[in-house]
């Protein structure tokens, strides 16, 4: 018979108990396909979405704030940064925390659109999921008969109904569904309870269309997969990218690197900017 049992449920979960615990967001947009002007709509509607329907479900408390362009993020503060693609991530200096050590989550919105996605979506789906998870460790463990064997299902809130089509307006903007803790929790008969905010789950690790969750099956060897709602191994479309979180939970956090110091960043964007400016224009005379 199985059973499940949250593994390394750790500070941040009690830490967002205390209302003095509220974390700062910074939200940073160096993206080349996103205007700063798209960015404020999406952020009011994050906010929203952590306010209302995601912190009254899981505990946490979260103030997102916009930095302007060429200016530095709060110190003490989580970044949620805006970017090209995992390419322009690593050029840039935005790796796998900030230049404090903190928490950093990353939006890929040239990738989003390249896939025909929502990049408000994306946005969505990774500032809740750094928010129930920020060091990216946390697990269930679906344990089999033996007192030796089972597998470890990542603590990730949004990959099992991850898809465009189950996420929900807020406003204007599209955000993501998330499931709820009851998601995790085998003991729940089917229909018994809410599993998702868009109420498109029915039990208990259902993965819906488009979904996926990270699975680590104990002494096979094989490390962190993929797994989808046929219940296989993923393809190649459901490998993470460099430095998204599906990267990052199977790296050892010894290896983790720290993003540089912002004020390099800041002119690294801007170089990134002119010789994407001088590429078009160059482009537009030989054509």
């Amino acid at each position: 018979m199985a059973n499940t049992s949250p593994t390394n449920r750790t500070s941040s979960k009690q830490a967002s108990a205390n209302p003095a615990s509220t974390i700062q967001i910074s939200v940073i947009n160096a993206s080349t396909v996103i205007s700063d002007a798209d960015v404020p709509a999406v952020v009011d509607a994050l906010q929203q979405q952590v306010t209302n329907d995601f912190g009254p479900i899981w505990g946490v408390n979260a103030i997102l704030s916009i930095v302007p362009s060429g200016s530095q993020p709060p110190a003490g503060s989580w970044w949620l940064t805006i970017l090209d693609d995992a390419d322009q991530a690593g050029a840039l200096g935005y790796h796998d925390l900030t230049s404090e050590g903190l928490p950093l989550s990353k939006v890929f919105a040239a990738t989003d659109l390249k896939y025909g996605s929502s990049w408000s979506v994306t946005a969505s789906h990774e500032l809740l999921e750094m928010l129930v998870d920020p060091n990216i460790n946390l697990t269930v463990l679906m344990q089999t008969d033996s007192q030796t064997a089972g597998t470890l299902y990542a603590y990730e809130v949004c990959d099992a109904c991850e898809d465009d089509s189950f996420g929900y307006k807020i406003g204007t903007v599209l955000v993501s569904d998330f499931v709820y803790p009851s998601w995790f929790e085998t003991f729940r008969k089917a229909g018994s309870t809410q599993f998702d905010q868009g109420k498109s789950i029915d039990k208990p690790f259902e993965l819906i269309k488009g979904g996926y969750i990270g699975t680590f099956v104990i002494n096979s060897g094989t490390g962190w997969q993929q797994t989808t709602p046929d219940r296989k191994l993923s393809d190649t479309s459901n490998r993470g990218a460099v430095g998204s979180r599906r990267e990052r939970r199977a790296i050892p956090r010894s290896q983790w690197v720290e993003s540089r110091p912002h004020r390099e960043v800041v002119e690294r964007i801007r170089d990134y900017k002119r010789r994407i400016q001088t590429i078009e224009k160059d482009r537009k005379l030989a054509a």
